[in-house]
C-alpha cells in the first residue's frame, strides 16, 4: 500500500471545510463541538483549517456530535454518476493519514440501498477499541492480505479470496497482521 496519493492534502483541506461548514450551520462554536465530540479545541481548529488528518475514532466522534454519518465526509469528483458508473479516478474518498487508512466508494453515493467500499488497511491495524455497529448486513471480501474479523464473540481469519457475511448490528472490528490488506466491503443499508 502506498502513502498519501497526490491530492490527499487537498482532500484533507476539503474535509476540514466540510466540518467547519456543518459546525457553523448548527450554530456550534469550536469549543462546543469539540466538547460534544470529546476532542480538544486545538485539534478541531487544526482539522477545520486542513492541518492534520483525523483518526477514524475522531472523525466518528465529530460525525456523531454533528448528527451525521461518517459517509457524509467522503470527498470525490464523481460527475458521471447519472448512469451509475464510478471510474477509479472519480471515486469519493476518505483518507485517514494518521492510520494510513483509505476508503473509496465503489458506488456513486450513499443514497441507494447498498454501499460498497474499497478499503486499504495498513499492517498492524486494529479498531478493537472502537468497534463498528450499525443496522443491516455487511460482507467483507479480501482482495489482498489477511485480516482477523471479530463479530461479537466470533473470530475468523480471512485470507485473499475469502469473504464473510454478518449482521452488522453486532459489534465488529478488524485486525491486520504483518502485511497491508485490501478489502471490499458491502453494506445494506449504507451505514458508514
Amino acid at each position: 500500500m502506498k502513502g498519501n496519493a497526490p491530492g490527499d492534502d487537498h482532500l484533507v483541506g476539503r474535509l476540514g471545510a466540510i466540518i467547519a461548514t456543518e459546525r457553523a450551520s448548527r450554530g456550534f462554536s469550536i469549543e462546543e463541538l469539540a466538547g460534544r465530540a470529546g476532542i480538544s479545541n486545538g485539534l478541531l481548529s487544526q482539522l477545520e483549517r486542513g492541518i492534520g488528518n483525523p483518526s477514524i475514532d475522531t472523525l466518528s466522534n465529530i460525525a456523531r456530535a454533528l448528527g451525521l454519518s461518517i459517509g457524509s465526509f467522503f470527498l470525490g469528483t464523481n460527475d458521471d454518476d447519472a448512469d451509475g458508473v464510478v471510474h477509479p479516478h472519480t471515486r469519493a474518498r476518505l483518507v485517514l493519514a494518521d492510520q494510513n487508512l483509505t476508503y473509496q466508494l465503489l458506488v456513486p453515493d450513499l443514497q441507494g440501498a447498498l454501499s460498497m467500499l474499497y478499503i486499504e488497511v495498513p499492517a498492524h491495524f486494529s479498531n478493537e477499541h472502537a468497534p463498528f455497529s450499525h443496522s443491516g448486513e455487511e460482507v467483507v471480501f479480501i482482495l489482498q492480505g489477511r485480516m482477523e474479523v471479530h463479530v461479537g464473540n466470533l473470530v475468523r481469519v480471512l485470507e485473499q479470496g475469502d469473504s464473510m457475511r454478518f449482521a452488522s448490528v453486532t459489534k465488529h472490528w478488524y485486525r491486520t497482521f504483518d502485511e497491508d490488506v485490501v478489502s471490499i466491503t458491502a453494506m445494506t443499508p449504507p451505514s458508514f
